[in-house]
């Protein structure tokens, strides 16, 4: 058994039902919420240092090392149940609609800083830095998670290329 399977047994019901009905997108928000830490930390690490002047390029290269690493945990743990296309193309397609999603999750922070002009010296920096963190890490965050979700597995990991999962036996 699985630790995923040993888990899932141990969730009462009616919630186990659910759990496993939508056990794809459990693992997703999982990945998606390692990759926020390690999104936040770079983008915060390096628009603190080497990119305090350029709030976007920090955002956009700690969305790229996010994205490495949901690759992987999303292919191996998210999506492994679904298959079928050869690596390489489906490599191509998770980074060109990952590239995309790049796009959708800088969006609200180029918005909030070049629209909205929320920066110093029209702000105070606690407000520039607090309407940083809610639109770069918060709305962007959300708006590129449901795009991805729902391009990965229009796309990369299609419906027709699902391996079914045994279901896990009910907790004693």
């Amino acid at each position: 058994m699985t630790v995923v399977e040993a888990t899932l047994a141990r969730i009462p019901q009616p919630y186990r039902d659910k759990a496993i009905k939508h056990r794809e997108l459990i693992k997703f928000l999982m990945v998606g919420g390692t990759t926020w830490v390690i999104d936040t930390v770079v983008f915060l690490l390096l628009k603190t240092t080497v990119l305090d002047t350029k709030p976007v390029t920090a955002k956009v290269f700690a969305v790229l090392v996010a994205t490495i690493v949901s690759y992987v945990l999303n292919r191996e743990w998210s999506f492994r149940t679904r298959g079928g296309r050869e690596r390489h193309h489906e490599a191509a397609l998770f980074f060109l609609i990952s590239g995309a999603g790049v796009a959708v999750y800088s969006a609200p922070l180029a918005v909030s800083r070049y629209v909205l002009e929320l920066q110093v010296p029209g702000v105070s920096l606690v407000t520039q830095e607090i309407a940083d963190f809610v639109s770069g890490q918060i709305v962007g965050t959300l708006a590129g998670m449901a795009f991805r979700w729902w391009a990965f597995r229009r796309f990369v990991w299609p419906e027709q290329f699902v391996r079914r999962q045994p279901v896990p036996p009910p907790a004693d």
